[in-house]
């Protein structure tokens, strides 16, 4: 169910972390908060592609937005033919099964050092998929360097 906020209801989101593991077929499980997401704002299909560090999901009327904005405004970036190259590369589209799971490609899994122990990261709008120990480098790289978000969090009105 969708919370209320001011007497509104709010929109769904991808909040939280955790972890799982993949079957042998490279099969994961997506937790039922997120599908919760996906039913009540999306639609069942995830759009699945490598990123910097991680995979990322995005439902498909996210991932729409993303390539739009590729479309019209990436081709006046310098360069920036090689990032779009790269990600696109990497989208395959994942529909839940019954059991509310997705198959995450082997040249994805492969690419990320993804093996068997994964993290699911919500991001708001998508969420990312980790290798398990990649994810707490990451993390305990961020909380070294915490501070240097106090900037842009005071120019958000946050701090």
């Amino acid at each position: 169910m969708k919370e209320k906020v001011d007497g509104k209801t709010a929109k769904s989101r991808f909040r939280s972390r955790s972890e799982h593991s993949l079957d042998s077929k490279g099969r994961l499980n997506i937790p039922s908060r997120f599908r919760e997401v996906l039913r009540d704002t999306y639609s069942e299909a995830l759009i699945v592609t490598n990123w910097q560090k991680s995979l990322k999901a995005y439902p498909v009327a996210e991932w729409e937005i993303l390539e739009e904005k590729l479309v019209t405004k990436g081709r006046m970036q310098p360069g920036f033919s090689d990032f779009v190259r790269y990600i696109i590369s990497g989208v395959t589209e994942c529909s839940l099964d019954k059991q509310g799971r997705i198959r995450v490609p082997v040249s994805l899994r492969s690419e990320f050092g993804i093996s068997k122990e994964v993290v699911l990261n919500g991001m708001l709008d998508h969420f990312e998929i980790w290798d398990k120990a990649a994810w707490q480098n990451e993390v305990r790289r961020t909380r070294e360097d915490f501070t240097s978000f106090s900037e842009g969090l005071s120019s958000l009105g946050i701090l």
